[in-house]
């Protein structure tokens, strides 16, 4: 297994189905697989103990109402905070033990959590089910650099050679951004400028990478976006994504 096999669109819940589950959870991420999503997206940060651990937010304000960042906690103080649910801060070890055939979207929110995002991937065998990416190249190369093979997308850097390649119809500058990456993850816009475009498709697939746009929640806007053949959405609405795609099918 690889983390793009099989035909798409991708389904690629955002931190899991927080509908009745906390995000980011073992519980999101079980309600997310049993909604039929495909893939999971997630994030991590490091513990104070230098642990990869399952969280957006570099600090616990939003989540849990504690004005303490995950990088001041151990691992086990981090698992004795309560989310609702039954839920509590889960490790990305857990979570890829839990899910063994799960395909997992990480993105590495913080530079001391690279290296222990790699050593999670390799303990847990996972390299060839997952995805790495972030929004510093840094961040991302150095988890990657023990982990060769594994499936990336680019950092916003990275991207943008890609897209006004696109945008200017050079394919040879889109196809050199993107000869390392598997998959564009992008939002359709960025302020006034709409990134998710037929043409914009076209040339990143022409370049062999995928296109995932993120997040969108709307049917109509999926509806939209998988009209221009985008191969995967990255939705908090898993659920309802998952009955356009059957519909559609």
């Amino acid at each position: 297994m690889t983390f793009l096999d099989g035909p798409g669109p991708r389904i690629i819940a955002h931190r899991g189905l927080a509908i009745d589950a906390p995000e980011n959870t073992l519980l999101a991420f079980l309600k997310a697989l049993s909604a039929g999503a495909t893939h999971l997206e997630t994030d991590v940060h490091a513990s104070a103990d230098g642990v990869a651990v399952i969280s957006h937010d570099a600090d616990l304000t939003r989540v849990a109402g504690r004005a303490v960042r995950v990088e001041q906690l151990t691992t086990p103080e981090l698992g004795r905070i309560p989310l609702g649910h039954g839920q509590s801060f889960t490790t990305l070890a857990e979570a890829l033990d839990a899910f063994p055939e799960a395909r997992f979207n990480i993105d590495i929110k913080d530079e001391r959590a690279a290296v222990p995002t790699a050593a999670a991937i390799l303990a847990a065998r996972a390299t060839d089910r997952v995805l790495l990416t972030s929004f510093s190249a840094s961040r991302r190369a150095a988890a990657t650099a023990a982990l060769p093979d594994v499936a990336v997308s680019p950092s916003v850097s990275e991207v943008v050679p890609a897209l006004v390649g696109a945008k200017l119809g050079i394919r040879a500058l889109t196809a050199r951004a993107l000869r390392r990456f598997a998959a564009v993850q992008i939002p359709e816009r960025r302020g006034p400028v709409r990134l998710v475009t037929a043409r914009t498709v076209r040339a990143v697939h022409r370049a062999g990478a995928e296109v995932h746009v993120w997040t969108i929640d709307d049917v109509a806007d999926m509806t939209r976006l998988l009209d221009l053949g985008v191969d995967g959405i990255v939705t908090n609405r898993c659920d309802l994504l998952k009955h356009l795609v059957s519909a559609r099918n």
